[in-house]
């Protein structure tokens, strides 16, 4: 699929500061700059997951991950009919195209650490496009420098229809991108958790999704379903992981993919209060990542 360059809205490099929020978080030190090609090399073991790989940095490390690294980033106006929605887009290095991978943030907005976590999937070999579901609130400071008490009040007021269609519209336009292959994923946190896996009941097209501690949808939505989904959550998050079961049974029924792993003592947030819960938070993450990498690289049929 071809489109444009024109389409491509540089915004220019756009700093900002990271969103605080009632998920404390970090790990320790922040990852360097790599050659063009290789991954961040961490300065420390805590940045390294399962398998040897680079997991994301946590929330107090996202703005050095972010500024070390060596992939190309920009931000860019998407068309979604009626209006448009505000991203951030890094690119991997790589000589041949690649997948999407649609990353859908928490209640706190596009949040710093939101972009180190695209960031570390384009690392990982995807096109990253995430989005700014606020981006019609005008907040102050938006997208990453808006209080989070007025980020996580404006995400209420948020239509679950318009969400799917700025989803919708970053897909196609990801896609779209000559560097880009005709597939794509998403993953989400929180609230983005629970956005990934009803996109799946939504999108007929999604080839992967990944959900981080959000509420499965209710079970009879789920028979629409297409993609697998994978879904990886914190033991000590009963309010989320009392859905779980559910959707497992009736995923199971139906015949749908759906894989899911709990963390012995990890939090709500784990991946980024990854200095959270006394150790748990971070051996969480290790686990984790890999797992999320492997599920977009095999459906999404990445080499």
């Amino acid at each position: 699929m071809s489109v444009s360059r024109s389409r491509w809205i540089l915004l220019g490099t756009m700093g900002c500061l990271v969103a605080s929020c009632a998920l404390q978080s970090a790990e320790e030190g922040a990852g360097t700059a790599a050659a063009p090609g290789q991954l961040p090399r961490p300065v420390s073991g805590s940045s390294m997951g399962a398998q040897g790989s680079v997991i994301p940095a946590g929330a107090q490390d996202a703005q050095a991950r972010l500024a070390t690294s060596p992939r190309h980033a920009e931000w860019a106006m998407i068309p979604a009919g009626r209006d448009s929605i505000r991203a951030f887009v890094v690119f991997p290095e790589r000589s041949t195209p690649a997948p999407v991978i649609i990353v859908v943030h928490e209640i706190f907005g596009l949040s710093h650490w939101v972009r180190a976590v695209a960031d570390q999937l384009a690392a990982d070999g995807f096109i990253a496009v995430a989005p700014d579901f606020l981006t019609t609130k005008n907040l102050p400071g938006a997208p990453a420098d808006t209080p989070p008490d007025a980020a996580r009040a404006a995400i209420q007021t948020v239509e679950q229809a318009d969400v799917q269609r700025w989803i919708d519209a970053a897909a196609r336009w990801g896609m779209a991108h000559p560097a880009a292959l005709d597939r794509y994923g998403i993953v989400g946190y929180c609230w983005g958790g629970a956005v990934s896996f009803n996109h799946a009941v939504h999108a007929p097209g999604l080839g992967a999704s990944v959900v981080y501690y959000g509420p499965s949808p209710p079970t009879d939505r789920l028979a629409t379903i297409r993609a697998p989904v994978l879904g990886l959550y914190g033991e000590n998050d009963a309010r989320v992981n009392a859905t779980v079961h559910p959707a497992d049974s009736a995923m199971r029924a139906l015949g749908k993919a759906f894989e899911h792993h709990t963390f012995a003592g990890a939090g709500h947030g784990f991946l980024r209060a990854q200095d959270g819960a006394n150790g748990a938070n971070l051996a969480a993450t290790r686990e984790a990542w890999p797992r999320t990498v492997h599920w977009f690289r095999r459906h999404l049929e990445l080499r």
